[in-house]
């Protein structure tokens, strides 16, 4: 076995109550990561680590091979890491092959392009035993960021760049929250991702972070706005 796509998918969710199977668009949400995983015909198979008997049902019917996870690896502090690891170690006891690479792919990633995991799995190839994970450009420059005081007082985070100007500052990016590319080894090294990772820059309207009520009311709008195609 080459390269696998594992969907992180567990219940349990506080702020969007069933976001993973809720339906978005006329599909559970959990039906876009499955199909851009299979769009992108880099994956010889698709898996979906559960620990919610009605997530993986639902895996199932969409086409993906369902795999319980322990609940030991299902709370609310459990990093991502961990549980592909499992997987990947569950996956090849099962069907007694070798997994060469693995990408995690979020559930709630109805915009992720397969053209960014082809793109990822390009850079895996050329980076060996890293990490690739898609970034996004914060919208202005972090070193000129502030905290509010109790009273509302502005307090530079970064007071030597006070008189900066904002083009000679360095560009910064943040995690996309969408997938992660890598070989079984750095896996199973359980290595933290972004002390070992190279970036794939996207633009910030293909990685929504649907977090809470108003995100997903957000991402249908968009998602509606651009006319694209529901998962199939």
């Amino acid at each position: 076995m080459s390269a696998i796509a594992i969907i992180p998918a567990r219940g349990g969710s506080k702020r969007i109550p069933g976001k993973n199977i809720k339906q978005f668009h006329g599909k559970p949400m959990l039906a876009y990561a499955i199909a851009a995983a299979r769009d992108s015909g880099l994956f010889e198979r698709i898996v979906v680590s559960s620990d919610d008997s009605s997530i993986l049902k639902i895996a199932s019917e969409l086409g993906a091979t369902s795999l319980a996870r322990p609940v030991h690896l299902a709370d609310d502090h459990t990093p991502t890491v961990p549980v592909i690891a499992h997987a990947i170690e569950s996956l090849e006891r099962a069907t007694k092959t070798s997994i060469e690479a693995a990408c995690c792919i979020y559930p709630s990633v109805p915009f992720l392009d397969p053209v960014d995991l082809c793109q990822a799995k390009q850079l895996a190839a050329q980076t060996g035993d890293r990490y690739v994970f898609p970034v996004v450009a914060f919208p202005s420059s972090i070193h000129r960021a502030i905290r509010r005081t109790s009273e509302g007082v502005a307090v530079p985070f970064f007071p030597e760049n006070v008189l900066a100007r904002t083009q000679d500052m360095s560009e910064a990016f943040y995690d996309a929250g969408q997938f992660y590319w890598a070989n079984r080894d750095v896996w199973l090294r359980q290595l933290p991702v972004h002390a070992n990772g190279t970036t794939l820059v996207v633009p910030a309207w293909r990685a929504i972070d649907i977090d809470t009520a108003d995100d997903w009311y957000m991402a249908e709008l968009l998602y509606q706005a651009l006319k694209l195609p529901s998962a199939q």
